[in-house]
């Protein structure tokens, strides 16, 4: 199982979070869809997808007032 992050979701850089993905991706496929871990691990993997899909928002808010 991943390691917590040192930081909360949020703090964490764009690289970090991506790997941090990455981690639970993989565990999430090597434990059994029974675990009790997996709850958890798919919880940390719903808050990690949110805070990528809130910065690709914002990014995208940036762009797009950038050319107003």
């Amino acid at each position: 199982m991943p390691a917590d992050p040192e930081h909360p979701i949020h703090a964490l850089t764009t690289y970090e979070l991506a790997r941090y993905r990455r981690e639970l991706e993989h565990a999430i496929k090597k434990i059994s869809a029974d675990a009790p871990v997996q709850a958890d691990l798919r919880r940390k993997l719903d808050e990690v997808l949110a805070e990528q899909a809130e910065r690709e928002r914002i990014a995208e808010r940036a762009r797009t007032a950038a050319h107003a």
